[in-house]
């Protein structure tokens, strides 16, 4: 619900800042950039912290931190690799790699 009102105020930002622009208004620049940044930000956000379909591999260790996704209501586990730093959000309900997989994501996940 916030998404979708942030989305559209973003949206109708950049809309108003256009047609500004367009007559003429200087002071469009800055609604279209807010209004650009907003959208960008929260398309990026809903990319970058989703679920991966499956379990890390070797070398992966769980953080202990787990939290429900609101929007599908599953309990995600957060898994940390100490080599690289990257953190992965994954679906707590998948089953574990099988011992030595180096298993991997999909990469359309």
């Amino acid at each position: 619900m916030l998404r979708t009102v942030l989305l559209a105020l973003g949206g109708a930002a950049a809309l108003a800042g256009a047609i500004l622009i367009l007559a003429g208004v200087p002071a469009g620049v800055p609604a279209l950039a807010f209004g650009v940044l907003v959208v960008v930000g929260i398309a990026f956000e809903r990319w970058r912290y989703r679920a991966k379909e499956t379990r890390p591999g070797a070398g992966w260790q769980p953080t202990g931190e787990r939290f429900e996704d609101p929007e599908t209501g599953k309990t995600i586990e957060v898994f940390y690799d100490p080599r690289s730093g990257e953190r992965r959000y994954v679906n707590d309900s998948d089953p574990p790699p099988p011992p030595g997989s180096r298993a991997e994501p999909r990469a359309g996940a």
